[in-house]
């Protein structure tokens, strides 16, 4: 279906247009990021080979936020990371747009540990592939493999090296690169793994570090492409669905800020993140009441699990070494999203500090979701009201992973997020039938190793304001005896979580454990006071052992839940610049403050994602794998809030008609 189609099959979209700025918390702007470049170079920090790897919003005291009203003066900064790509310095410069002026200028200490680079460019993917082929090294090991007139279709896949303390790669501005092959221009490389061949490079120098030439397994033979013209004509078995919205959406929206039902909130989006929710509310009655601040997935670690040499460092920090808003997707209408839409636009900055806007790269619209609730009463007359979400969701693809962050937002309070992971499995060669046990066979001699896909969420949480506090909930058994003489009874027990020296807390499936979140300011009907439950939705932590590399750079990862007291510097739980880091920045070092979270203003920090371990229907393309975790009210609001939906038969709730064009009522 070509994208006219798409929008003629009875979908609309409307998208945003180009506004000023109206509030402290909206996203950055092409004028504001050209005009920070401008003050830059006036200020004489740029050059020829200055670049930016990253730009980012500097946000607002909360207090400026809260008092904001509309109309007032908006103080605009950005954060401008600077390389200079000649001698590998870099630097954070802020900058007041709205002063014209540099507030604040820093050298970034990449030389020395712990060291730490700033993101890759998108320019040093195609720099690492130059530098990769151009060495005779390389060359050679093409060569002596006897694919030498297969060099100039090879594809060198830029790879973030970790940190293993190497005397030849410390301090520098490193990368790796593997080789894949193409039988032509538009082949997929990945089913074609030249393994053993790894190319270490200065990205500074634009030079080999050294080249890795070991073992000649076979390039395996396959086809890995899986557009329509190499599929076949595509099935003719399924039916259309029609998603029609005759009277338009149920949301509003106002420059950034979305109100949909109860919810009120403001969406975000930056080159690091990517999707930003600001100001979350639910309104009860007459009352906005606050339920999260900010909300992101601001990071998430792929380590691999493979002991060869081709694999064994791989861990790649998304967001922290690629950044996901940078390479995030323009989402388009019939495909990505379905119904009427309503699209943000994201702006971000080039690698020479230039604004680009990526169209359409958030999407919200509503699903019908089901039933809501239902009761059939003794008479058997049933009431049942119908469910729906509405969704605000982007993707990011890095490499040959692609990746979605799906925000929902439901009629009864609860907030849910879900990662889909999709894609290509990233895959090694092998000798067709033999066995490994750090990888599977997923095709006649193609082998993808073991790996997680571990994100963490961060939740400014604001439950009825910013003193909160934290505990743990388990269902408990009680052992038969005086408080249990029938052995049928059980409880639940409520452990406060009350410094930071006591999180870093696993989830335990086999006691329904949640963490909750009350006011420190407000009781319900019950005199209790009012909270969110974070509902996980168990995987594995980080597999790597404590004495790895990587377990020291993604600490984050071992534990489901770590908490902290806000501090607005605090934004990245593996630190600002992990690429190539030692290890021990972000949470655990945090942490170690030990501060109260009683009564305090907390941000959980909440890890999820699977843990994959390939299979043969993961080949040529991965179906999307689920995860994520659920924030729900409980005790938050004095009763069901939804009793006041409509009729889910009468159509206005979202439901299709009864069948046949007959009307009908629920219980008839």
């Amino acid at each position: 279906m070509s994208p006219h189609d798409a929008v003629a099959h009875a979908h609309t979209s409307t998208t945003t247009s180009p506004v000023a700025v109206s509030h402290p918390l909206d996203a950055l702007t092409a004028a504001e990021i050209a005009a920070g470049r401008a003050i830059l170079e006036a200020a004489g920090l740029v050059t020829e080979t200055t670049r930016f790897p990253n730009v980012l919003p500097v946000e607002p005291e909360r207090e400026v936020v809260a008092g904001f009203r509309e109309g007032d003066p908006i103080e605009r900064r950005l954060l401008f990371v600077l390389l200079d790509t000649a001698t590998g310095r870099s630097a954070e410069a802020v900058v007041s747009v709205t002063a014209g002026e540099v507030v604040d200028h820093r050298e970034l200490n990449t030389a020395e540990a712990p060291y730490g680079q700033p993101q890759y460019l998108f320019e040093e993917y195609a720099r690492a592939e130059e530098i990769a082929k151009a060495s005779p090294e390389w060359q050679a090991a093409m060569r002596r493999r006897g694919l030498e007139d297969r060099i100039d279709l090879a594809f060198c896949a830029p790879l973030a090296p970790g940190h293993f303390n190497r005397a030849d790669e410390v301090g520098r501005r490193a990368i790796r690169s593997l080789t894949f092959l193409r039988s032509t221009e538009d082949d997929s490389p990945w089913s074609h793994p030249v393994e053993g061949l790894i190319v270490h490079i200065d990205l500074t120098r634009g030079e080999v570090i050294r080249v890795e030439d070991d073992g000649d397994v076979p390039v395996p033979d396959l086809d890995g492409n899986y557009d329509a013209a190499t599929i076949g004509p595509a099935r003719t078995s399924l039916k259309p669905i029609e998603i029609t919205q005759p009277e338009g959406p149920s949301f509003h929206v106002d420059g950034q800020a979305v109100e949909w039902e109860n919810w009120k909130f403001r969406v975000g989006f930056n080159a690091r993140e990517g999707l930003v929710l600001n100001q979350v509310t639910f309104r009860d009655g007459d009352e906005d009441r606050s339920v999260l601040y900010r909300a992101s997935v601001p990071e998430m670690v792929v380590p691999y699990g493979d002991t060869t040499a081709t694999r064994f460092w791989i861990s790649y920090f998304d967001a922290g070494e690629y950044l996901l808003g940078k390479n995030a997707n323009t989402l388009a209408l019939g495909c990505d999203c379905l119904g009427v839409i309503h699209y943000f636009d994201g702006v971000v900055a080039d690698d020479h500090g230039n604004p680009v806007t990526i169209p359409q790269v958030v999407c919200m619209h509503e699903e019908d979701y089901g039933v809501l609730w239902k009761h059939t009463d003794l008479a058997g007359k049933a009431e049942v009201r119908r469910s729906r979400r509405l969704v605000v969701s982007y993707f990011s693809t890095i490499g040959n992973y692609d990746y979605g962050f799906f925000w929902y937002f439901y009629l009864d309070g609860t907030i849910q997020v879900e990662a889909k992971a999709t894609g290509i499995v990233f895959a090694g060669a092998g000798i067709p039938g033999s066995s490994d046990p750090h990888a599977t066979e997923i095709a006649p001699g193609l082998f993808a190793p073991v790996h997680q896909h571990l994100f963490c969420a961060r939740l400014d949480v604001a439950i009825d304001g910013d003193r909160n506090s934290l505990s743990e909930v388990d269902v408990v058994g009680i052992p038969t005896g005086p408080d249990n003489p029938y052995g049928n009874a059980f409880t639940w027990t409520t452990t406060p979580i009350e410094r930071e020296s006591e999180v870093g807390r696993l989830a335990n499936p086999a006691t329904s454990r949640v963490w909750e979140v009350t006011s420190s300011d407000r009781t319900n009907a019950v005199g209790k006071p009012t909270a969110f439950h974070l509902i996980p939705q168990p995987g594995a932590t980080l597999m790597a052992q404590p004495d790895s590399t990587v377990f020291g750079r993604a600490t984050f990862a071992t534990k489901h839940l770590w908490a902290t007291r806000f501090d607005p510097t605090e934004r990245f739980p593996a630190g600002d610049y992990p690429n190539a880091h030692a290890g021990g920045a972000g949470l655990p070092a945090w942490t170690a403050a030990d501060r109260s979270l009683v009564d305090e203003n907390i941000v959980l920090w909440h890890v999820f994602g699977p843990t994959h371990i390939p299979r043969p229907e993961d080949w040529p393309v991965m179906p999307v794998d689920y995860s994520g975790f659920a924030f729900k009210p409980y005790g938050f609001l004095d009763r069901n809030p939804a009793l006041d939906l409509p009729d889910g038969a009468s159509g206005s709730a979202g439901a299709s008609s009864c069948g046949g064009g007959a009307s009908c009522t629920c219980g008839h």
